[in-house]
C-alpha cells in the first residue's frame, strides 16, 4: 500500500489521464483543517480557490483530470466545503460530475474511492471510519476491466457539476 507521499508522486508521473471516484461524506485531511474552519466561519478562501494550482500543474501539461463524486443530499459541512472549491478545479481544467443518491438511484458502483491512471493502473483508496487516509492499494491487473466499467458508468450517470450546483446551491 502506498502512503501519502508515494501516492502523491503518481500525479507527477501519469502520462495522460487520471480519474477519481469519490464516495465519502467527509475526508479528514490535516492540511485542510485551517481552510475548512475558515470556510465554516465564512472567511475568504484565497486565490487557489479560483484556479487550483495542483490541478493546473497537471492540465497545463495536457493531462486530463476528472472525477465523479457520489454523495447524498443534504450535504455535510465538509461536502459543502469541498464542492465550493470545485469551480476553481474546473477553471484549472478538471472535469467534475456529481451523482446525488437523493436524486438518482445508481447501482453497480463500488462503495469505495479509487483512482484510475492512464486507463491501466487502479488504486483503491483506504480510509479510517473518520475519513483519514490510510493508503492506496494498487489493484491486480485482472481488476482493471471492472474499474474501467465503474468509471464509464459513473461518467455516464453523473450530472455535470455546474448543473448540480445550480440546482442545489
Amino acid at each position: 500500500m502506498l502512503g501519502g507521499e508515494e501516492f502523491g508522486r503518481l500525479f507527477e508521473t501519469f502520462e495522460r489521464t487520471a480519474f477519481r471516484l469519490e464516495t465519502l461524506a467527509f475526508y479528514s485531511v490535516e492540511e485542510e483543517r485551517e481552510e475548512f474552519e475558515r470556510f465554516l466561519a465564512g472567511g475568504a478562501m484565497g486565490p487557489d480557490w479560483d484556479d487550483n494550482p495542483w490541478v493546473r500543474s497537471m492540465t497545463d501539461k495536457g493531462k486530463k483530470v476528472s472525477r465523479v463524486h457520489v454523495l447524498r443530499s443534504p450535504l455535510t459541512d465538509y461536502l459543502r466545503y469541498e464542492l465550493a472549491a470545485y469551480p476553481g478545479n474546473i477553471t484549472a481544467g478538471e472535469t467534475i460530475g456529481i451523482i446525488d443518491k437523493a436524486d438518482q438511484d445508481v447501482v453497480g458502483l463500488p462503495d469505495h474511492d479509487f483512482w484510475l491512471f492512464d486507463d491501466q493502473d487502479v488504486y483503491r483508496m483506504h480510509y479510517t471510519p473518520e475519513g483519514a487516509f490510510l493508503g492506496a492499494e494498487l489493484l491486480p491487473a485482472y481488476c482493471l476491466a471492472d474499474y474501467q466499467g465503474y468509471r464509464d458508468r459513473a461518467l455516464a450517470e453523473a450530472v455535470p457539476f455546474a448543473d448540480y450546483w445550480e440546482r442545489h446551491h
